[in-house]
């Protein structure tokens, strides 16, 4: 197998794929816990079904942001640079949840347990994730 056809191969490049988007997975539940006023995985290890419904999202999110971006474009730095600027307009949304809703805060809503805002929170997170991965082009 040629360097070019071993590059080329659809398991290298799956494993590619899959290796570069876990790492950004990483680093952008990293950000989003410094975004977030609670400590998610502490909430979610104490049993917060509120902080897990809505870090759920944002790892849905975030993955199929990915996923459209793996789907349109063929070099992987195109794919991580879309996929990140996907990730920053999904924390734009998140702040913009945040400032929309002045009559209670989300992120004590999110840590208090309410399981109402954690479950919108996870559908905005899940939905626009869809909106920002189609117009990725």
């Amino acid at each position: 197998m040629t360097e070019t056809g071993f590059w080329s191969h659809p398991l290298v490049e799956t494993t590619g794929y899959f290796s570069v988007v876990v790492l950004c997975l990483i680093v952008s539940m990293v950000l989003f816990e410094l975004v977030t006023k609670y400590k998610n995985w502490e909430e979610i290890r104490k049993g917060n079904v509120a902080v897990a419904m809505a870090t759920g999202g944002k790892i849905f999110g975030v993955t199929n942001i990915f996923r459209y971006s793996i789907e349109q474009h063929n070099t992987l730095p195109q794919m991580i640079g879309w996929g990140l600027f996907g990730f920053i307009l999904l924390v734009i949304a998140y702040i913009l949840f945040e400032f929309l809703t002045p009559k209670f805060n989300i992120d004590k809503e999110i840590e208090a347990d309410n399981r109402s805002v954690g479950f919108i929170s996870l559908t905005i997170s899940v939905g626009l994730s869809f909106v920002i991965g189609a117009s990725i082009s």
